[in-house]
């Protein structure tokens, strides 16, 4: 005899025992079955909703339901997002526009609405809210969820709970998501990417060893190119193979990351679902007394505010991804730029660096009065600074402001100082 397993219907919500032989819900046919051992006992989640800025566009346009659509900026930009329509023909986010029209000729290219985008963010977070207020959000489109001790409140599991959530986004917002359900954040994140779009994937305790062993190290979240590289020329390729190091081991070899590499590959991840309104953005300025208009001098007042801005950071345990730098000129017309970081960071020269390349194109001989320094798009700072920054030069700026910050604990700020700050004075 068979035995069988919880199973929840994904289009009428059935919660039924299934046995392997059972294909379909026992209710209304449905072929759309989660079934999982541990199916009712999980309730750590992530929902990340499907292409959603395209989604968009086609929920308010009904003639591009059945058409790639690339949502982005003109033959010199890039794709912002895209359907999976253009996703089957080769189209990707941050995609030289040229190219994503020359793998997908067809395609309809909608300038992005971001006012529409995030008006529809917020809505969706309400539906998320109405359903627990462990609400962490993480994007526009994307939050984790903890749904712990809500089975009464909503007469079922959390998986139960959740089926019913995705189906409200889908009914009253138009646009669908995928799910991933789990005992942490680190899988449940994992668990959401497997089965895009309108997936919901399950992970547990029995089997993480088993699903997590053959997987690359490039898939563990928070690992970028330049560490995966790395991990991948010391003989490190698949997540068993870096389980079977130990802990001290890969804190020798690679540092801070080393300790968070060890634990996620035993699928160990203790952090918590964090709701609440973080600051959505950090920064500082200064006015000057005379208006500056050669570089040398603007980098000097520059670097102090990328240390101020950095100290806040940490002090705000927050790691950000955008960078922005303030301008204004003697006749007070204001000017920003921003550049958007392939990781998060906490570190002032990563910060610097990246407001120096946004500064150098702006000195033209126009005199300044003031300068500032932003940092916005805040992420958890245990995925920044994970040498994917000048190769390795990510690892000495590390250990340079660690051993600055150890000698300003002791002796106060002015202790130690770097020389771009003492030209300065």
């Amino acid at each position: 005899m068979s035995s069988s397993i919880p199973s929840l219907c994904r289009e009428c919500g059935t919660h039924f025992n299934a046995t392997l032989e059972d294909q379909r819900c026992n209710a209304c046919a449905s072929p759309r079955l989660i079934s999982h051992p541990e199916l009712d006992s999980l309730s750590i989640a992530h929902i990340d909703c499907d292409a959603f800025f395209a989604s968009v566009e086609k929920r308010d346009n009904q003639e591009l339901k059945n058409k790639p659509v690339i949502v982005g900026g003109g033959k010199r930009g890039v794709v912002a997002a895209c359907c999976y329509i253009a996703r089957i023909k080769g189209v990707h986010s941050a995609m030289p526009m040229y190219r994503a029209l020359k793998a997908c000729p067809d395609a309809v290219v909608v300038k992005p609405s971001r006012g529409k985008y995030s008006e529809v963010g917020r809505q969706i977070k309400g539906i998320m809210r109405d359903t627990t207020p462990l609400v962490e959000s993480l994007s526009i489109d994307e939050a984790f969820l903890d749904l712990s001790g809500t089975e009464k409140l909503h007469g079922g599991s959390p998986a139960a709970t959740l089926v019913k959530l995705i189906k409200r986004i889908e009914d009253e917002i138009g646009v669908t998501a995928s799910v991933g359900l789990s005992y942490n954040k680190f899988l449940a994140k994992t668990a959401s990417d497997l089965d895009k779009p309108r997936g919901f994937v399950v992970i547990g305790e029995a089997e993480v060893l088993d699903f997590l062993g053959p997987r690359p190290v490039g898939s563990i979240w928070g690992v970028g190119k330049s560490l995966r590289s790395k991990l991948e020329r010391d003989g490190l390729r698949t997540i068993s193979q870096l389980r079977e190091m130990v802990e001290d081991e890969l804190i020798k070899r690679y540092g801070v990351i080393g300790k968070r590499l060890s634990r996620l590959s035993h699928g160990i991840d203790s952090r918590i679902v964090e709701p609440g309104s973080k600051a959505k953005s950090i920064s500082t300025e200064t006015t000057f007394s005379d208006d500056i208009q050669d570089l040398e001098t603007l980098l000097h007042r520059l670097w102090p505010l990328c240390e101020k801005v950095t100290k806040q950071l940490k002090t705000k345990n927050l790691a950000a991804r955008t960078i922005t730098m303030k301008l204004k000129t003697s006749g007070f017309r204001s000017l920003t730029r921003s550049r958007t970081l392939s990781q998060p960071t906490q570190l002032a020269e990563v910060i610097y660096q990246e407001a120096k390349i946004l500064l150098v194109p702006e000195v033209n001989g126009t005199p300044y009065r003031l300068i500032g320094i932003g940092t916005s798009q805040f992420a958890d700072p245990e995925f920044a600074d994970q040498a994917d920054f000048l190769d390795d030069s990510i690892d000495t700026f590390a250990k340079v402001e660690g051993a600055m910050e150890s000698v300003r604990e002791k002796f106060g700020d002015p202790a130690i100082l770097k020389g771009r700050t003492l030209l300065n004075n």
